[in-house]
């Protein structure tokens, strides 16, 4: 989509990659909303500040209000009168603290942050402990009961592989499929911190998070670890765990089968 401020004599746009990282505590996801304000908007907002051209972002995932991202990628058409390594340093300045671009990288024309994307990963973050952490206010799911991450790994596994994940997402956008390749899925306990990293060519709306849910189930003893390709099965949201809370998410990797794109590359 071509930007919608004039070239303007002089002026040459070629297709940039920034990397950036957010917390998304304040805002409500990533895509423009009638209704809050976004990463994506003050993303543009701050390009037409620094560029002076007002040019469509596009995103390599929608996440929701209050995830948050170590890593992301978007793409648009911006001016080249300012050189890669110089971009994120004008653009932090018009961004607030909560989001920073770390990088911007020229691409080829056709290159799109969410169609080029071959595979993400995602990290849930439990607070498995007795009390809370101020600390990690709305960037953990506080969980105080014991959860056995022995038991949660043990059902990690049967997600892996190709598979409907229809009873493992909520309704959203409507999907041509419901079925997505997960090529890993962990579960590491460190210290109070349980960590779940999920990788795949493509999540469904609220899809790890609903795994996420579902595992906590088989860590406290609600859900059978040997039960999950029952329940993938069935296809039945309702057979499945709760959607555990966005504060707990964070995008941590990309792979975009280029090496100075890549973020975090996610392992194989």
């Amino acid at each position: 989509m071509p930007c919608l401020l004039p070239f303007g004599k002089g002026r040459e746009f070629l297709k940039k990659a920034l990397i950036l990282s957010y917390l998304g505590t304040a805002y409500h996801g990533w895509q423009r909303q009638k209704n809050g304000m976004t990463i994506q908007q003050k993303l543009e907002e701050a390009i037409e500040s620094v560029c002076k051209v007002k040019t469509p972002l596009s995103g390599c995932g929608r996440t929701d209000a209050g995830v948050h991202a170590e890593v992301y990628v978007a793409s648009a058409f911006i001016d080249t009168g300012i050189p890669d390594e110089k971009l994120p340093y004008a653009l932090n300045t018009a961004l607030p603290d909560d989001i920073s671009v770390k990088r911007a990288v020229t691409v080829p024309d056709d290159f799109d942050a969410r169609f080029s994307c071959k595979s993400k990963e995602y990290t849930y973050r439990i607070l498995n402990a007795p009390f809370r952490d101020p600390f990690l206010s709305d960037r953990a799911y506080f969980y105080p009961k014991k959860l056995d991450a022995g038991a949660m790994q043990k059902a990690a596994r049967f997600f892996v592989g190709k598979h409907d994940f229809s009873a493992v997402r909520s309704l959203g956008t409507p999907v041509r499929s419901p079925v997505r390749t997960i090529y890993y899925l962990t579960v590491e306990k460190k210290g109070d911190i349980i960590e779940i990293k999920a990788c795949a060519d493509g999540f469904l709306y609220n899809m790890v998070r609903a795994i996420s849910g579902t595992l906590v189930f088989c860590g406290c003893g609600k859900i059978d670890p040997l039960s999950i390709p029952e329940i993938l099965a069935s296809r039945d949201r309702e057979r499945g765990g709760p959607t555990a809370p966005a504060c707990g998410l964070y995008l941590t990797a990309l792979s975009y089968g280029m090496e100075n794109i890549d973020v975090n590359s996610v392992k194989k």
